[in-house]
């Protein structure tokens, strides 16, 4: 049954108009009243799960659905991943994020590094947030989440700690892993024994830079490694994900 993400606050029996995205894409799919579709509101709050809807009318832009009996169905990742991943350039950043979701990150927040070739300011970066934010919505109606991660703003590393101070001896603050080629690494699973949440931090293309990787360090950052070989930027943190929430 098709999917659709729907933020709004939805409940069994309500008569709602889909947002203009959802309703082009029922009218794609030549959908006619009476036909069944799936809802999914997407935030961390309310009752999350998804909702059974019945399509009732199809108008030229706008499409009117009847919400039915909701499902407490979560098919989220077992262990909270938020993912500080450097900007990468071209498509690869749509290609990180869409496949991020799809295993099950908790939250991505663009960084903007030293050696990024794409640097975001103003209103641009402002258009890549809400393409990276629909990107992340078609990649959960896509694979069947139904909380959608939250594409933060993007930010330098300095920004980033600078919102993030490290807390003191924390044993419930979520753990922060480094992605470094430095000596004395150590192997990703080895770093991030535990159930607990983690941010990961991995660079862009060429990785950090020398400076970047000593403030992580300072702040908490282990450094890991993922094995002898060098992978691209937009596959390290992914093939890290993929560990973290998939053993």
């Amino acid at each position: 049954m098709p999917r659709f993400h729907c933020p709004a606050d939805l409940a069994p029996g309500a008569e709602i108009d889909l947002p203009p995205g959802a309703a082009r894409h029922v009218q794609v799919l030549r959908l006619q009243p009476g036909d069944g579709i799936t809802l999914f509101n997407g935030g961390a709050d309310g009752p999350g799960g998804e909702f059974e809807a019945t399509v009732l009318r199809m108008g030229r832009s706008d499409v009117r659905v009847q919400v039915g009996a909701h499902h407490a169905i979560e098919r989220e990742a077992p262990r909270a991943i938020h993912l500080v991943a450097g900007i990468t350039a071209n498509e690869r950043m749509d290609w990180l994020v869409e496949k991020a979701t799809e295993l099950g990150v908790a939250s991505i927040t663009p960084l903007v590094a030293e050696r990024s070739v794409l640097k975001l300011k103003g209103e641009r970066a402002d258009k890549k947030l809400a393409h990276w934010q629909a990107v992340a919505v078609a990649a959960c109606e896509q694979c069947g989440r139904n909380r959608v991660p939250v594409v933060h703003d993007a930010v330098d590393l300095a920004g980033w700690v600078r919102a993030h101070p490290q807390p003191p001896a924390d044993p419930t603050a979520p753990l922060r892993l480094l992605l470094s080629l430095r000596e004395g690494t150590r192997p990703l699973l080895q770093a991030a024994a535990g159930a607990g949440p983690v941010w990961f931090l991995s660079g862009p293309e060429g990785g950090l830079s020398a400076a970047e990787e000593t403030l992580a360090v300072q702040h908490g950052f282990a450094p890991t490694t993922l094995g002898p070989r060098v992978l691209r930027a937009e596959t390290a943190p992914l093939a890290a994900l993929a560990a973290l929430t998939l053993a």
